[in-house]
């Protein structure tokens, strides 16, 4: 069983920047692919970013790309997405995730852990 905790949410205007963490119960070895999604109300859940313990790297969605960035500090067994000029769209609950496979991917369904989610509101 992995567990996954997010922190780091919060309201901030347009712009502006936030830093997510999500603190995982297993070292990388045990869920080599962590990505974050997000969902806002009404809307589908969608991914931002994934990042693999094992293979290529990181991956973004096109909405994240050039003002998002994860990385994973295998010390501290924590998963970071730094968020910079973000806008209103960018408002969502978002939600850590990983999975115990070796391919890594930007969908839903192939993660089977997920975090509570935190909460970012960016306002005009």
């Amino acid at each position: 069983q992995v567990q996954l905790v997010e922190s780091g949410g919060g309201s901030v205007q347009a712009g502006g920047s936030l830093t997510l963490s999500c603190a995982a119960s297993v070292r990388p070895y045990s869920r080599p692919c962590v990505a974050w999604f997000r969902q806002a109300p009404g809307k589908e859940r969608e991914a931002v970013a994934r990042v693999s313990t094992f293979s290529d790297g990181v991956d973004y969605a096109d909405s994240a790309k050039g003002r998002f960035t994860i990385s994973q500090d295998d010390a501290k067994n924590t998963i970071s997405l730094q968020m910079n000029s973000l806008k209103p769209e960018d408002t969502a609950t978002y939600y850590c995730a990983a999975s115990r496979d070796f391919v890594c991917t930007l969908r839903a369904a192939d993660y089977e852990y997920w975090g509570q989610g935190t909460q970012v509101t960016v306002s005009y």
